[in-house]
């Protein structure tokens, strides 16, 4: 049998790969022992952006959760591992009567003890070396809105694993979307919400809450922007370093704001940016998505003009 190739293939910024000679792991092995022994990813293939472990659901047919974020991420130059809390035919929306989509789905649902097994598989190959993890709306939202027995261990779990990760990797930074409802409606059991302000944000290294969830969060109504800069503060004092609020409804429009607090003591730096809000619901592949996306990136982009203009904003 040859010998492995002493050289590996290392995504760059400026390439889309590169060919490094073989990293130091290898040389200490025997050639005996690297014929049989598969390499340990996470430290052969060093990344200049990071590893993330994703838990969020998958469809089949349209994109949310993992579909929509791991291909994102990868261009940008990460490596992810996806998670699926959730496998299903397609979009769940009409069936639980909380917006448009489809009459009917079928799938499978991810539960804590599955999700922990497939943690101890990582932990058992030296696998579970990550940079960020990332647990979005699409994730764990999926196994609450049908209101499956374990949801709340379910939520612990996600916990275990950020502690776990942790163990290895102290500068893990944990991406939490706190998933709870919208538009003034929860699409979780009530307990859930004091699980996510007392038990998540706390560990959590950076958070997107839209507005309804930053209000549950911090107990306050976001009526104006500088509700929603003092709900942002409120949320660095609570844990997290950077708070995103996605969308806040005001005068007709969407405003996002992003905070971040570099060091304690200091004030953050925020900035907002003000988003056209387009008159409908989408769910799936509206005809007019292009014309959407157009307008949604037009408006990021004169948002950071702005930005860049006035540092007050």
């Amino acid at each position: 049998m040859l010998p492995p190739p002493r050289f590996c293939i290392i995504s760059s910024t400026r390439l889309p790969f590169q060919i490094h000679p073989r990293p130091p792991i290898f040389s200490s092995m025997s050639s005996s022992k690297s014929e049989t022994v598969p390499p340990i990813l996470s430290l052969a293939l060093p990344s200049d952006t990071g590893r993330v472990l994703s838990i969020q659901s998958h469809t089949v047919q349209g994109y949310v959760g993992n579909k929509s974020a791991v291909f994102p991420l990868q261009l940008l130059g990460y490596d992810v591992d996806p998670i699926n809390s959730v496998q299903f035919s397609n979009h769940t929306g009409k069936c639980i009567s909380l917006m448009p989509g489809y009459p009917s789905f079928k799938g499978q649902v991810l539960n804590g003890q599955q999700l922990w097994e497939l943690i101890e598989g990582l932990e058992a190959n030296n696998l579970l070396f990550y940079t960020h993890l990332l647990t979005g709306r699409e994730g764990i939202t999926s196994f609450f809105m049908f209101r499956y027995i374990g949801s709340v261990s379910f939520l612990n779990t996600i916990l275990e694993v950020v502690k776990k990760l942790r163990t290895i990797n102290p500068k893990l930074t944990y991406v939490c979307d706190p998933v709870m409802g919208d538009e003034g409606k929860l699409y979780v059991p009530p307990d859930l919400v004091a699980v996510y302000r007392e038990k998540v944000v706390p560990v959590a290294s950076m958070l997107t809450p839209n507005q309804f969830e930053a209000e549950q969060l911090t107990g306050c109504r976001i009526v104006s922007e500088s509700d929603g800069r003092e709900a942002c503060n409120k949320l660095h004092a609570a844990g997290p370093s950077k708070v995103v609020i996605t969308s806040i409804n005001i005068g007709g429009g969407l405003l996002l704001i992003g905070s971040d607090k570099r060091e304690k003591g200091q004030s953050p730096q925020q900035f907002r940016i003000a988003i056209p809000k387009i008159p409908a619901y989408f769910t799936k592949y509206p005809d007019n998505l292009v014309k959407a996306a157009e307008l949604a990136v037009s408006s990021l982009q004169v948002g950071a003009s702005m930005f860049h203009a006035d540092p007050s904003h």
